[in-house]
């Protein structure tokens, strides 16, 4: 639960910095601030988004959830994700009113004060966020990393702005940030949506697919001598890895079961307790004999030719490796 109990003070901190957004939008009267606070807005509500779908992601398999509820914590991001494309857009409406009625901006030096320090608060909020999501594997913690640490910048960026507005005194300029920094934050919301929606689909993690492809090519055993139809589906913080692996075909049950247990035990030892793993063991047959590397094999009907270099396009295959050979 240590996931939930982060996510609950990184919203406790945006409801603090929401409102200390909001002082400084108000005693001012800057555009560019209330931008920040409408972003704010998006911390806020997508804090409490994200504590809820961690509670129900950490809840154990049921009759209905076969598989878990880490499901929610793609949906929970997507929501996010929306929320700060919507504010992005609204910050661009508001700066384009400021333009066509433009309004005295007042007592910029503390508007820029109380800003700057909550770029700090963001910042470091931020990074334990995405540090912890990223060693945990939670989205949710994630993308509010993410937010968090592009809220650190984005403040940056308007406390510049509000710098050169304050020693220019040219107030349009207070619309000119907001509209950049509308454009960063929308991008921002996009690509929290894109990963969401790739979660959803189960779309292929070409990265972890290349690091375990690498983790298993390093470390592999003689007795492995092929391995076929491997998928990975992720469900919130969970990887449920699928695959076949061909073992020679005179192994008894308990010593298939062994090479079975070396592959579950190296790929849990690389990417911790929260994989699950479903190997289904095949016998070699005549042709894997030329790509099987195996000594002192006494059933050996072909010499053996070379070696299968293990990649994500063959590996992701639903049939065993086999050399075009003329016999």
């Amino acid at each position: 639960m240590h996931n939930l109990g982060l996510q609950k003070t990184i919203t406790l901190i945006a409801i603090i910095l929401f409102l200390v957004k909001m002082t400084a939008w108000y005693i001012t009267g800057s555009v560019a601030i209330l931008t920040d606070a409408l972003e704010s807005t998006v911390n806020v509500v997508a804090g409490l988004i994200g504590v809820y779908s961690l509670y129900i992601s950490a809840k154990p398999k049921d009759a209905d959830h076969p598989y878990g509820h880490g499901k929610v914590e793609f949906i929970s991001a997507a929501v996010e994700g929306t929320l700060i494309t919507v504010a992005g857009m609204l910050i661009i409406y508001n700066a384009t009113i400021n333009l066509i009625h433009p309004h005295t901006i007042a007592r910029l030096d503390y508007g820029i004060i109380l800003v700057g320090s909550t770029a700090v608060v963001n910042f470091i909020a931020g990074t334990i966020c995405l540090r912890t999501g990223i060693k945990n594997n939670s989205l949710p913690l994630i993308s509010s990393g993410k937010h968090l640490r592009t809220d650190t910048w984005s403040t940056l960026g308007i406390v510049i702005g509000l710098g050169l507005i304050y020693l220019t005194k040219i107030t349009w300029l207070d619309s000119a940030v907001a509209f950049l920094f509308a454009f960063i934050i929308i991008y921002t919301g996009y690509q929290i949506v894109r990963t969401s929606i790739a979660g959803i689909m189960d779309e292929a993690d070409i990265k972890l697919l290349d690091n375990l492809v690498a983790l298993l090519n390093h470390n592999r055993r003689e007795n492995w001598i092929d391995l076929h139809n491997l998928r990975i589906i992720k469900y919130g913080g969970t990887l449920h890895l699928d695959c076949h692996l061909t073992v020679p075909w005179f192994l008894n049950v308990y010593e298939a079961h062994e090479e079975v247990e070396a592959l579950g035990t190296l790929v849990r030892h690389e990417y911790g307790d929260s994989v699950e793993l479903f190997v289904h063991s095949d016998g070699c047959q005549e042709f894997s004999c030329r790509i099987c590397s195996k000594k002192d094999c006494l059933v050996r009907q072909h010499p053996f030719v070379q070696k299968v270099e293990w990649t994500i396009a063959n590996i992701s295959k639903d049939s065993k490796h086999r050399l075009a050979v003329r016999e």
